[in-house]
């Protein structure tokens, strides 16, 4: 006898949620970077690993813990489709908790720009076929759906909040002296760096606290873009052991243009060979778009850290 399937077993359920992040965005959580999802939900995803393939390629197969309807559970699911143009993908649950009152169980997940607004809306469908009439339609799933897609939004919302105009610029300077000794130079005596670079750092003087340690605040005077400028700065962080300095600035001319301003110089030794690599790191928030990059400030570290360089060869 032909086998025939009750109608009844086969179902679909589907809903909308509105969130303020971009579709873009909200689809990159679990088409880019699913193993974070488990960071935006935590109480409700635990992780996701990657069992085979590559993050949101066809074929590739992941691998969830989470808690549901109160229970620790499984899925181990593979990827169908992915259309970023549609910032769509769908999931096929291929073991797991699921498999025990489902045949067959597919997820997808499309994320549309709201017309005319900010926004997207998040749109699951969830189709699936029952092992037995016994069991229920999966609609706490989708409630659970729904409150993932509201905490990844939040996070989504939070991480730009936090990253909103933060941006970094940096570059590495070849030096023919030691990485200790050109350390030294900003972390023990940058009173000296104006013996070095006269032309362009005029004084370094010490406001609080110790040269070189942590919480201790210094004033430079310094000639950038043909203007004498000045720049306080508290020194965050130094390790000694990887020639390491970050000076954050507190008030003067940078702070006209950027909310926030850290200043990172470390210094490694060269593989195989004399002399080290000074590695400048800026990284800082602008007031608004129409402040420039400082471009021309990482010029500048770079002409200074040559200057620092022939100062202390001259000196051996």
């Amino acid at each position: 006898m032909a086998k025939t399937e009750a109608p009844s077993l086969v179902g679909k359920l589907e809903t909308e949620v509105e969130i303020k992040a971009s579709a873009g965005k909200f689809h990159h959580m679990f088409a880019g970077k699913p193993h974070h999802v488990s960071k935006a939900s935590p109480g409700n995803i635990q992780s996701c690993d990657l069992h085979e393939g590559d993050w949101g390629t066809v074929g590739s197969i992941v691998f969830w813990n989470y808690v549901h309807d109160g229970e620790a559970k499984v899925a181990k699911e593979r990827i169908e489709a992915v259309e970023p143009e549609k910032n769509l993908i769908t999931f096929r649950v291929i073991e797991g908790d699921l498999m025990k009152e489902y045949k067959s169980f597919v997820i997808t997940i499309q994320v549309t720009p709201k017309h005319g607004g900010s926004g997207s809306i998040v749109h699951w469908h969830l189709e699936y076929e029952k092992i037995s009439d016994e069991v229920a339609h999966p609609e706490t799933l989708l409630q659970f759906c729904v409150e993932v897609s509201k905490e990844i939004d939040e996070h989504l919302l939070s991480e730009e909040e936090e990253v909103k105009t933060t941006e970094t610029l940096e570059t590495e300077v070849e030096i023919k002296a030691s990485a200790q000794k050109f350390h030294h130079m900003f972390a023990g005596k940058p009173h000296h760096v104006s013996k070095a670079t006269p032309d362009k750092i005029q004084s370094c003087d010490l406001h609080e606290g110790d040269w070189g340690t942590v919480g201790s605040v210094v004033f430079w005077n310094y000639i950038h873009d043909g203007e004498a400028k000045v720049a306080k700065e508290r020194i965050e962080a130094v390790d000694p052991e990887k020639n390491l300095i970050t000076f954050r600035v507190i008030e003067g001319d940078l702070m006209k243009e950027y909310k926030s301003f850290v200043i990172t110089i470390q210094v490694t030794p060269k593989h195989g060979g004399s002399g080290s690599v000074v590695h400048w790191h800026f990284e800082y928030e602008k007031i608004n778009e129409e402040v420039a990059h400082p471009e021309t400030l990482l010029q500048f570290a770079v002409e200074i850290s040559k200057e620092i360089d022939e100062h202390l060869l001259a000196e051996e």
